[in-house]
């Protein structure tokens, strides 16, 4: 069964339009969105995969459920207009300074240097170079025209 739905994945990007939209027809039972090329790969990728494998679970739904309700109970002021800038917990910031590899851990409130919590990326950077940096900046997160 996994190979033929590995197959299944794969016959899709060689595929024509006509071809996929005969195919979302079989798979959804209804006339294909007038999208483009790859929301339709994209899409049927994820169908023929859930009805292989099953979708997503009930408590999923319901958590994705709630999440919908909270943002659009949110008045429009209150939501966030893009993602913050902050990388995942766990995740590792490594900077080479004087020739020294310097690690930081991002943590889920603050950073991780040599085993010390800091609030900010910039006290980090100041703690390793000794002068005042944009802690975004110093760790290639951000360059410094603010991009």
């Amino acid at each position: 069964m996994k190979e033929s739905v590995l197959s299944q994945l794969a016959a899709l990007k060689g595929a024509s339009a006509p071809v996929l939209k005969a195919r979302w027809r079989e798979l959804f039972d209804t006339e294909p969105p007038a999208y483009n090329r790859r929301f339709l790969e994209s899409r049927l990728a994820y169908r023929i995969q859930e009805l292989a494998y099953g979708g997503l679970s009930r408590e999923t739904t319901e958590r994705l459920k709630a999440m919908a309700k909270q943002y659009a109970d949110q008045k429009p002021a209150d939501r966030k207009a893009r993602p913050l800038l902050r990388p995942v917990a766990g995740t590792k910031l490594i900077r080479e300074w004087e020739g020294v590899e310097h690690c930081v851990t991002v943590r889920h409130d603050d950073f991780e240097y040599l085993g010390r919590p800091y609030k900010s990326l910039s006290s980090v950077a100041r703690q390793i170079t000794g002068t005042k940096w944009n802690g975004w900046v110093f760790f290639g997160l951000k360059n410094s025209l603010g991009k």
